[in-house]
């Protein structure tokens, strides 16, 4: 089926409605050239040949009239009758009972009820676990473990920037060990000599080689190994301000 969006729908109505007034006036114009016409020829066909005491031209003009009225009126009658009807339709929301509307229309109404409730019964997802997303019900759910690990390449490269002004530019293939080599001697080691940043790395290179959607497990990893990052480096960003402060206070006490 082909649906009307509502410009066309608009232009449709507006042309269908010049069309009616457009038939109406053709109607009036033939309906009273055929009057003239035959009054006329009334006039013509009298023995007097005038207006006067013309009976013929009476009971023509007389039906004229008649089926003028009774013509406006079905159309008054017709025009009450609809307005009548769409105020008796409720503007507000309301559950239709069965016996308002005709039965064939309440059985339809109740099959496509029916039908609209299965369709989105049969739409809601049966396993409750997606790959690669938080499960529902926990801190994680919504969260696309791939995107959200992905997302905070940036966060960190801009703290970097903040500390190291000189830091090289993010390339979009740049291993995560080589782009952040400048502060790997802020970071701690563990006891296997690892810092936070290899951990990211590695994780980092996973969720773009791998084909599969990352682990809930691997995004914990990552995560744990950028928040360390992060905060190793916005606690180096606070000493440098509170350093810079304290250089300038000495160098205006001194002044």
């Amino acid at each position: 089926m082909f649906k009307v969006s509502g410009p066309r729908l608009r232009e449709a109505s507006t042309l269908s409605g010049i069309c009616y007034v457009v038939l109406v006036l053709i109607t009036t114009f033939f309906a009273a050239l055929s009057c003239v016409l035959i009054l006329s020829q009334a006039v013509r066909t009298s023995p007097h040949r005038t207006w006067e005491r013309n009976f013929d031209a009476v009971i023509i003009g007389a039906a004229y009239l008649i089926v003028f009225f009774t013509s406006l009126g079905f159309c008054l009658n017709r025009r009450i009758a609809v307005h009548r009807r769409l105020r008796k339709i409720s503007k507000t929301y309301r559950t239709l009972r069965r016996n308002e509307v005709p039965e064939s229309v309440y059985w339809f109404i109740q099959q496509e009820y029916t039908r609209a409730c299965l369709v989105a019964y049969e739409s809601q997802p049966q396993n409750e676990y997606q790959e690669g997303w938080g499960r529902p019900g926990t801190k994680y759910a919504g969260v696309r473990f791939r995107t959200a690990l992905l997302d905070t390449i940036r966060e960190i490269d801009a703290l970097a920037h903040m500390i190291i002004p000189h830091h090289p530019i993010l390339r979009p293939h740049a291993r995560m060990l080589h782009h952040f080599r400048f502060i790997l001697p802020l970071l701690p080691r563990d006891e296997d000599g690892l810092t936070p940043l290899h951990y990211y790395d590695s994780t980092i290179q996973l969720v773009r080689l791998a084909s599969q959607e990352p682990t809930e497990a691997e995004y914990l990893v990552g995560m744990e190994a950028a928040m360390s990052i992060k905060r190793i480096l916005d606690d180096c960003r606070q000493e440098m301000l509170e350093s810079s402060s304290t250089e300038h206070e000495n160098t205006s006490t001194e002044l």
